[in-house]
């Protein structure tokens, strides 16, 4: 393997003013060596990777990164810039620019040493002496962990901060595919001879140190993980903890000994992908972050699991897990999915989505059916007996009858599941019993859709409200099972029944009345905005809350010609924007880099499918193109939808439904629009964009701006 960084990778004099062009300055160098073959859809997938977190680091350090198709063999690039570029970083710009690029199936080995250097930027010496060198070989020596050959003007001292890359393979290996060493305050890491932490430890025995298992991944697995674990336990030996990392990095990971886990006081979760088999935790204090967090601000989070430990704070999952009830993971889903200092608005977004996400699956299944049962029997097959009572095996009718039946018994799940799956964002397995308690209440008053939000609120705020109570430790074995599910179903059950049931229904009549009188113009504006909320953000929370809209109408047993009309558009408008990709890179394909094109292809089928999510790798390239024009295009759609009458009893199936659905050709007229008009504004304004900031001429000094067969164009807005 050839060396992964070379002093034609390292450029002590960068001079680019944004992290665009210092990204394209460094990649350019990699390219001239023929470690990427595609500069614009290798700065495409960089763009990717710091679009989902901002790669700068306190400290000065920046980090752009990814893995890509696009590049040959794992490799570094260099850069050291005089006035400071911003990546992001809290503490301000960053003169240490380090491209880390790695192949989309890079082995274990390669990721190794990438994530050896993520370790060593932790180091102040190894960065104080890249700060101080004199000349590339020296930067590029001092980063493989090569002795410089005098001539670099490495300080003294800063020499033996950095090992050799045969060296630093063998620990690294130990974490970037398994758990790190453990961090302590003495160099006897097993021992646990002499005390050397007081009683003010919290759990931990006296005469043993505290001891910490961290979790760190972040989405590329490459830097951000290694440095956060690198962090941790460096900050562990100053606080005299044990600190024992597991890196779930691209190299894969290796699962910490369930004794190490066992013996632990405390839990640090440092991360921004869901965690790998999370319930290995349960029962213990937990600390659940980014993992940015970890890296610039190590030592509050270990104060932070102390401070829990001592106060004998563990979730109820954990309690569960503790008392063998459950595996369940130690954190809630909104834990798992969010990021620290997030608002309660962001909260309760997530909370709602996670009931809507669990009750799609009923919509689509009981939906599909109800739609089959009308096409094989006719809109009078809601009116057939029990096919307990009655079922010809020969007759068409009775298998109408069936399907009709199944998923009308499917469609009665909606507003619980949804309900239930509120709390269970918001309190986990707890909330779960008065979450489905409420949300079937919800359906008794007649409550509906706005019911089931209600109780699954008011079901995770209760059960919250209870884990808050101090409990004894003998008692923490039948909370979740007996205490917590007897108090919050009876809570909720007398709110909903007493309190506030009859209010909701109420409103829930109003809103269905509105909707059964809505007509002309009205109408019209109504699906241009539902089309507008589809296209926003592509399978997120805004063309969720439109779905779930759509969804509620015809959730039962006779749906009004409204709430039809209603879920047509909101499916007509979600089919626009991958549809419109696809086109797009069929008939202006130099407008798109090789892996936007190969997605093109997908996204025929994905959009024809009522997969909104098919526009996504166009939309995170190219945002302020993309979704405007999506944007438009799905408006009108869903304008024309409403306009022309069009009704859909199905809430998915894309173009597979059109036989169930009314006016279906004027229907796909109305798509049609749609995707023509966002795919020619695609076309026109990425045709209008300029070079990318910080672009050079292209071979043989000709402009990169001019079209050519062989240059194509950069993608990122």
């Amino acid at each position: 393997m050839s060396e992964m960084i070379t002093a034609d990778l390292v450029d002590l004099d960068l001079s680019a003013d944004s992290k665009e062009a210092a990204a394209r300055a460094l990649a350019e160098r990699m390219v001239a060596l023929g470690r990427v073959t595609d500069l614009d859809g290798f700065l495409a997938d960089v763009a990717a990777r710091e679009a989902q977190m901002p790669t700068g680091l306190d400290g000065g350090i920046g980090i752009p990164h990814c893995r890509s198709e696009h590049v040959t063999e794992p490799t570094l690039a260099f850069g050291r810039s005089a006035a400071g570029i911003d990546f992001g970083a809290a503490d301000g710009p960053a003169d240490l620019i380090f491209l880390i690029a790695a192949p989309a199936g890079a082995d274990d080995a390669h990721l190794t040493i990438l994530s050896s250097l993520a370790r060593q930027l932790m180091n102040a010496e190894f960065t104080d002496a890249l700060r101080a060198a004199a000349d590339a070989n020296a930067a590029a020596a001092l980063i493989r962990g090569e002795e410089p050959d005098g001539t670099g003007g490495v300080p003294e001292g800063t020499e033996d901060s950095v090992d050799s890359v045969d060296s630093v393979a063998v620990p690294a290996a130990a974490s970037a595919g398994a758990a790190t060493g453990i961090a302590t305050g003495s160099p006897d890491v097993g021992s646990e001879e002499g005390p050397r932490n007081g009683p003010d430890d919290g759990p931990a025995e006296r005469g043993r140190p505290f001891r910490v298992v961290a979790v760190t991944s972040c989405p590329t697995g490459i830097a951000h993980t290694y440095m956060a674990a690198e962090s941790l336990e460096k900050a562990g030996r100053e606080a005299g903890v044990e600190v024992v990392v597991e890196t779930q990095g691209s190299a894969g990971f290796t699962r910490l000994d369930p004794a190490v886990i066992e013996a632990a006081d405390g839990v640090i979760f440092a991360h921004d992908v869901p965690v790998r088999d999370k319930d290995r935790f349960a029962g213990k204090p937990t600390v659940d972050t980014g993992v940015k967090a970890a890296i610039n601000r190590p030592g509050e989070l270990i104060d932070e699991v102390r401070g829990k430990a001592a106060r004998g704070e563990v979730t109820a999952a954990g309690a569960a897990g503790a008392a063998g009830t459950d595996g369940a993971s130690g954190t809630t889903p909104v834990e798992r999915g969010g990021k620290p200092g997030e608002g309660y608005g962001t909260k309760l977004r997530v909370w709602l989505m996670s009931g809507v996400s669990y009750m799609v699956p009923f919509v689509a299944a009981g939906g599909l059916l109800i739609a089959l049962g009308f096409a094989i029997g006719g809109y009078e097959i809601n009116k057939a007996p029990s096919v307990m009572d009655h079922f010809v095996w020969s007759q068409a009718d009775s298998w109408a009858a069936l399907l009709f039946q199944v998923g009308g018994v499917a469609f009665a799940f909606l507003v619980p599941v949804l309900a239930g799956y509120i709390a269970y964002g918001m309190a986990d397995r707890p909330g779960l019993v008065p979450g489905f308690v409420g949300g079937s209440i919800a359906l008794t008053v007649n409550a509906g859709f706005l019911g089931g939000l209600a109780a699954g609120l008011i079901s995770g705020a209760v059960v919250m409200a209870i884990q808050r109570v101090r409990i004894p430790a003998a008692l923490r074995g039948i909370m979740p099972v007996v205490v917590i599910p007897l108090i919050s179903s009876a809570v909720v059950g007398f709110l909903m029944f007493v309190v506030i049931g009859k209010p909701i229904a109420s409103a829930q009549k109003a809103m269905t009345d509105w909707l059964s009188g809505l007509s002309g113009a009205n109408a019209v504006l109504l699906g241009a905005l539902l089309g507008l909320m589809m296209c926003f953000d592509l399978g997120g929370p805004v063309n969720k809350v439109a779905y779930a809209f759509a969804t509620a109408g015809i959730a039962v047993a006779d749906p009004s010609d409204s709430a039809m009309k209603i879920m047509a558009a909101v499916m007509a408008a979600g089919m626009v924007p991958p549809l419109a990709m696809a086109l797009a890179t069929t008939v202006r394909g130099k407008l798109f880099n090789a892996a936007e094109r190969e997605n093109g292809k997908a996204a025929w089928v994905l959009g024809a499918s009522f997969i909104s999510e098919g526009a996504i790798p166009f939309a995170a390239a190219d945002p302020l193109r993309v979704i405007p024009s999506s944007m438009v295009g799905g408006a009108l759609t869903g304008a024309l939808s409403m306009a022309f009458g069009a009704t859909l009893r199905a809430p998915h199936g894309g173009i597979f439904v059109v036989p169930l659905i009314g006016n279906p050709l004027l229907y796909l007229v109305a798509i049609a629009a749609g995707v023509c008009v966002t795919t020619a504004l695609v076309i026109v304004l990425k045709g209008l964009r300029k070079p990318a900031p910080g672009a050079v001429s292209g071979p043989g000094g000709t402009d990169p701006s001019a079209p050519s067969p062989e240059a194509k164009q950069p993608v990122a807005a």
